[in-house]
């Protein structure tokens, strides 16, 4: 399944349970994540802006963290694409660039509105908000995806987290449908 290749938009990779979640799901090969420099930059700057508790070292140490484990995530030459597409706001064109690039089956996103399906739909892209990519990855692997729920809890120290924990983490993040589906099984 990991030939399945996704962008993660910055609006997904900002709330750290999501993020967390979204990876461990990729870590798994149930999916292939790709992102460009530009949407690591844009999420940083989010985090900074919404923590502003947290060093830029913090900030820093979680995103090349994610380069390191995902070292062919990183997609560049998309720079040539962007200004030939056409988005409802112009700073979205170079996430469909870099699916273009990447030859990513979907962009994972919960701007939803910004990415029009008529105009991605024959550059065969889908976009999918975070709640229903996650439901998807549950439907192919329930157990799996209850497995990485537990880590997730299990690995949380700063604060702990219980698995109910994250699912309110989650719920909160833009992902209500999977936190109820999984809570009755943890």
């Amino acid at each position: 399944m990991q030939s399945f290749t996704v962008v993660l938009d910055a609006c997904v990779l900002v709330p750290v349970t999501a993020a967390d979640t979204l990876l461990r799901l990729a870590e798994r090969e149930m999916y292939r994540p790709v992102w460009s420099a530009r949407i690591i930059t844009e999420a940083k700057r989010t985090v900074e802006r919404l923590h502003p508790e947290l060093s830029a070292g913090q900030i820093d140490h979680r995103f090349r963290s994610m380069s390191e484990a995902f070292e062919d995530a990183s997609v560049s030459g998309w720079e040539r694409l962007e200004g030939s597409i056409v988005l409802p706001d112009e700073n979205d064109r170079h996430v469909v660039a870099c699916a273009l690039v990447a030859g990513a089956d979907a962009i994972v996103t919960n701007n939803i509105r910004d990415f029009p399906a008529e105009t991605l739909a024959p550059l065969n892209i889908e976009v999918i908000r975070t709640d229903d990519f996650l439901l998807d990855l549950f439907d192919l692997g329930p157990e799996e995806f209850a497995a990485v729920i537990r880590e997730q809890a299990s690995d949380a120290m700063h604060p702990p987290l219980s698995t109910h924990e994250v699912l309110d983490n989650l719920d909160a993040a833009g992902a209500p449908e999977t936190a109820a589906e999984l809570r009755p099984i943890l």
